[in-house]
């Protein structure tokens, strides 16, 4: 499967999850998470998480730098919103379906069409926006630096580091754990059956269907033969 097609795929599943998504309840910081598993080396659906915490504002822009940029990253359509994408030099090439690609994405940014608290993401709510991209680094984590911009020009900057073991601070910077690609490959995966397990399966239903028909009919013998019983009594 090539990239494009890749792309367009992990993009259809963010649509048909969002609707409902839409429903949970608002989150306390920026945050990412992903549609299925975010692979080293492989492709994600990314799921930033925005909630407008001010009691009289609403979220207007939305600013997302990659701590590693990425071969593609491709926003999902959001109503009410431009974005934009930046381009960046890739630390190392990326080979793909499509060719060698040395320039990939490193920020994206969206922007509410107005600039008042009646726009983008009002007070107490929270939005969702999904970018399908990869490939992702070989890398325990990825992080991101998230500049949300409020109607009243107020500015809340999600970029401190979490660090293990000690408190989480005030506005962490949205981060990802990787899974590693050999792990993803040698755990068991649902599989069609094979001949042999169909051949067993079949099998195994037969003699069951045997049985059953066996019983039946005994019950039915012993049903007549009461009955039968019964008229001669009579």
């Amino acid at each position: 499967m090539n990239r494009t097609a890749l792309r367009t795929g992990v993009v259809a599943v963010a649509a048909s999850v969002g609707v409902a998504a839409l429903a949970a309840p608002a989150l306390a910081h920026v945050t990412v998470t992903t549609i299925g598993p975010a692979t080293q080396g492989g492709y994600a659906v990314l799921d930033f998480k925005v909630p407008s915490e001010s009691d009289t504002a609403s979220t207007i822009k939305l600013d997302v730098t990659f701590d590693t940029p990425v071969a593609s990253a491709d926003p999902q359509i959001v109503p009410g919103w431009t974005i934009k994408t930046k381009q960046v030099k890739l630390p190392q090439p990326v080979t793909t379906d499509d060719g060698t690609i040395t320039v990939g994405v490193g920020e994206i940014v969206w922007t509410a069409n107005g600039t008042t608290a009646k726009d983008g993401v009002p007070p107490g709510d929270f939005q969702q926006f999904f970018v399908s991209a990869g490939t992702l680094p070989t890398a325990d984590k990825m992080t991101f630096r998230a500049i949300q911009t409020y109607s009243d020009g107020s500015v809340v900057k999600w970029i401190e580091p979490t660090i293990e073991g000690q408190p989480e601070p005030d506005h962490p910077a949205p981060s990802l754990v990787l899974t590693p690609a050999d792990a993803t490959s040698s755990t068991p995966a649902a599989t069609a059956p094979t001949a042999a397990s169909t051949a067993s399966v079949k099998d195994s239903t037969s003699r069951a269907l045997g049985i059953a028909g066996i019983v039946v009919g005994a019950l039915g013998l012993l049903t007549a033969v009461a009955a039968l019983g019964r008229r001669r009594n009579a």
